[in-house]
């Protein structure tokens, strides 16, 4: 699987957030094919192969948000931490909360980044930049370099 190939589930219901994201993930030359889930219960039947999604790899990347509809980030993050199947993919939690009480939940559950949302869009592709660098050195189950 080349690093073109690697997909990012992003999870998110803010529809602005979404498309600023993704054009932020373009202008920093972000490769990655991005899923879309708008809220959390989509994100786990996304993750779960619900019939609509059969077909669908996991990510390698999941972006979750915290406020959302049906599910939560929380729940979503615990659903995800708790799944033989689903434990190894890397959480960033992407939302606009900086409450310490929502950074500190995270991270206990699971998540392995807290990112607060930047608000200005050079921002954005700034922390995009960053973390296309992390991940590019991040190795993570399932995923093979070759050499």
């Amino acid at each position: 699987m080349t690093a073109k190939e690697w997909q990012i589930l992003l999870v998110d219901d803010n529809e602005d957030d979404i498309l600023m994201t993704l054009e932020a993930f373009h202008e920093a030359n972000i490769t990655n094919q991005v899923q879309i889930a708008r809220d959390g219960q989509e994100a786990l039947d996304f993750l779960g192969g619900s019939p609509q999604y059969k077909n669908a790899a996991n990510p390698i990347l999941i972006l979750l948000d915290i406020n959302m509809p049906r599910r939560n980030g929380f729940e979503v993050l615990q659903a995800i931490k708790s799944d033989r199947e689903l434990r190894h993919i890397p959480v960033v939690m992407l939302t606009t909360s900086t409450r310490e009480e929502d950074v500190v939940k995270s991270y206990a559950i699971g998540a392995c980044s807290y990112i607060p949302k930047p608000s200005l869009f050079d921002d954005l592709i700034c922390m995009a930049k960053n973390l296309s660098t992390y991940w590019s050195h991040v190795r993570v189950p399932g995923q093979h370099h070759d050499g």
